[in-house]
């Protein structure tokens, strides 16, 4: 099986559902070990919605959370021989797996932000004032933004991420976020005023 074939590019995650008079997750786990994609399907359904949501705890933004909880389940397919039922339970597991993943997402961003600091500085050594301030001032907006954004709810702020930053339709952010499409374009609605607010853009 393909590493990318747990999901297709844009497909949402889906729910997750318990175990019920099935199989155990761990259970399901060994038998992903041996190469079994009917049982992956099962173990996705179960750990995808737990995955996600402490991804999102961690990184905050919707977007990269949502690629974060695919990487750990990818990754879960790859390593699923490494799992022993007698180390702990598959969703502590898989939570162990996320929990380092989103970590090391903010960590990397974290140091990108610092390494383009670093850079910007270092360019305006050498270049005229203007250019220094104008490199200041988006730099500034920038951050005004990402504030702005932090007083929005979650759904407000997942909303205006996935539309506005990543390109996603109504139907899409509808798939991803698991909300009604015309809850989404309230709660779009809403946010973009209270980020125009805060900004203190006026029309």
């Amino acid at each position: 099986m393909d590493e990318t074939a747990p999901r297709q590019p844009g497909e949402p995650l889906r729910p997750v559902t318990g175990d019920g008079d099935g199989p155990t997750t761990e259970d399901l786990l060994v038998q992903v070990a041996k190469g079994d994609e009917r049982a992956f399907e099962q173990v996705y359904d179960r750990l995808a919605g737990p995955i996600l949501g402490l991804v999102r705890r961690v990184v905050r933004d919707g977007a990269q959370s949502e690629e974060v909880a695919q990487e750990v389940l990818v990754e879960l397919w790859r390593t699923a021989p490494r799992y022993s039922p007698e180390r702990g339970s598959a969703l502590n597991w898989a939570l162990t797996l996320a929990h380092r993943r989103a970590v090391d997402r903010v960590r990397s961003a974290r140091a990108s932000t610092d390494r383009e600091v670093k850079a910007t500085f270092e360019a305006s050594r050498n270049r005229p004032f203007d250019e220094v301030a104008e490199s200041v001032t988006a730099r500034w907006e920038r951050q005004q933004v990402r504030r702005c954004l932090g007083n929005l709810t979650e759904l407000q702020r997942e909303s205006v991420l996935l539309a506005y930053y990543q390109g996603y339709t109504y139907r899409e952010v509808a798939e991803v976020l698991s909300t009604p499409q015309g809850t989404v374009k309230t709660r779009l609605r809403d946010g973009l005023i209270r980020l125009r607010d805060c900004l203190g853009v006026t029309a």
